[in-house]
């Protein structure tokens, strides 16, 4: 055995930040959402076909994104233990997002746009009842008063 062989990692782990962070939020997935709602309107509204062009491969790698922190979501933060009892369509919310996010991905539809957005938005009501901001969000600092 050489020394390349002895001191390889025996497995890859993976998360979304280089140590699970615990900060978990569909908000980033919405930003990105909304940003493919966008490009699909200006795509739609131009003639310029390298305008077109550009607005497809931002608008695939958006989705993209977007998909990414959903799956974070689903990977990371739900618990099927912890949510499943109390939230029963969580799991299949979760889903049908990230579905639709493959599908906005592959269109230039603004329904589909739109219906993602809605799911993401689904999501994000869930994930506030279930706790989500206090769970998974460092809490801001006391407004402090402004000078005069």
């Amino acid at each position: 055995m050489n020394l390349m062989e002895w001191i390889r990692p025996s497995r890859t782990v993976e998360a979304h930040c280089d140590l699970p962070c615990g900060i978990y939020d569909p908000e980033q997935a919405r930003i990105e959402a909304e940003s493919v709602y966008n490009i699909i309107k200006k795509y739609n509204d131009s003639k310029d076909e390298v305008y077109r062009q550009r607005a497809i491969i931002i608008k695939e790698e958006r989705a993209e994104l977007a998909k990414h922190h959903l799956d974070v979501l689903w990977s990371d933060w739900y618990k099927p233990e912890k949510h499943d009892a109390k939230f029963p369509q969580l799991k299949d919310t979760l889903k049908q997002a990230v579905s639709q996010g493959s599908k906005v991905k592959a269109s230039v539809d603004l329904n589909d746009a739109q219906k993602f957005l809605d799911l993401i938005d689904q999501v994000d009501q869930i994930w506030e009842k279930a706790g989500g901001p206090q769970e998974t969000r460092v809490a801001r600092p006391a407004a402090t008063p402004t000078r005069a």
